[in-house]
């Protein structure tokens, strides 16, 4: 069999539910028995955040999707040299692509808005063209991952405009890969703003169990936050494009287990997981029945992360036990 209907076989017929696998933790497990835990488990895609060889090794010969990130460390070189970015494809790409399926390159993460910003469009271009002169570009898409709050704008969702910080950037970026048939990645994080304003945003709202429309907006019927964010990202990457076509990958949503007793609790982190797992298939109001591959946050819980509920997003232990029913 082609490893290209390979790869289509490994892939749901709409999108891949995958996780995202972060190693700040001085007690996780080896990467071959976390390889293992998830092929166990069912989850068809993985989103790692540096080129591990460690992890990529253990990746080797499975039917897993896999998204690898650009270290933000490394946006600067790579930026200024092509050279860069032919010797980070010959380290990390070569050796692996013809027994892991890596559908993503992530060139740095939430680095919009901020000081290496301007590092993030001329990385991806140059490892674009890396990727075309080694032959290597067929099966892969090369992007960056954003936080939401690149939006200066986001109620209603039909209003969505990226800020001023983040506008020129955003739209150089989004008009390129749209160009290119690549998806722009976003964090999308219901659980933050609910907690930044709580007398606005109700608990279900944020955990998809409104059981009626919370608003209205141009028609369109919002029953959870999620969907609001997604849309307000999607309505201001369409004016950037002039109405064209806008492809998103989640690459991170997720609810934290503890650290805030209000609202980060075992339960409500349960609740939210499943039922992001019912609506990702079911597409936004703006874009009913289209389902997008998304990255549950996160695999274990990290205990080199900072205090809180940073270390507390994990659907596992380190132990490899699960803090609730997930998968």
């Amino acid at each position: 069999m082609k490893r290209e209907e390979e790869r289509n076989e490994a892939r749901d017929a709409e999108a891949v539910l995958g996780i995202n696998y972060g190693l700040l933790g001085d007690n996780l497990p080896a990467p071959k028995d976390v390889i293992k835990l998830i092929r166990e488990k069912g989850i068809k895609g993985v989103r790692i955040f540096e080129p591990n060889h460690e992890v990529l090794e253990a990746l080797r010969g499975n039917d897993i999707i896999v998204s690898v990130g650009v270290k933000n460390g490394d946006l600067v070189n790579l930026a200024q040299s092509r050279e860069a970015a032919d010797n980070w494809i010959q380290e990390n790409y070569v050796p692996y692509y013809k027994d892991v399926f890596i559908d993503y390159i992530t060139v740095g993460n939430e680095v919009i808005p901020g000081p290496y910003a301007q590092y993030v469009f001329p990385a991806i271009r140059n490892l674009d063209a890396s990727f075309r002169a080694a032959g290597l570009y067929e099966n892969i898409k090369i992007t960056t991952v954003v936080p939401t709050n690149v939006l200066g704008t986001s109620y209603p969702p039909s209003s969505g405009a990226f800020s001023n910080e983040s506008a020129s950037f955003m739209s150089d970026i989004i008009k390129y890969l749209t160009s290119e048939v690549s998806p722009i990645m976003v964090n999308v994080y219901p659980y933050f703003a609910l907690v930044s304003d709580p007398t606005k945003i109700s608990l279900d709202y944020a955990l998809f169990q409104s059981p009626t429309p919370i608003f209205m907006d141009q028609g369109l019927a919002y029953y959870n936050l999620y969907d609001a964010m997604l849309d307000a990202f999607l309505a201001a990457a369409y004016r950037v494009t002039g109405g064209k076509d806008v492809a998103i990958v989640v690459s991170e949503t997720g609810w934290p287990s503890a650290g805030n007793p209000t609202y980060a609790t075992i339960d409500n982190a349960r609740i939210y997981n499943n039922n992001l797992k019912k609506a990702f298939r079911k597409g936004t109001p703006r874009t009913p029945g289209l389902a997008r591959d998304t990255f549950i946050f996160a695999m274990f819980n990290e205990d080199l992360k900072p205090q809180g509920v940073e270390q507390n997003f994990g659907s596992f232990y380190p132990n490899m036990k699960p803090v609730y029913p997930l998968w």
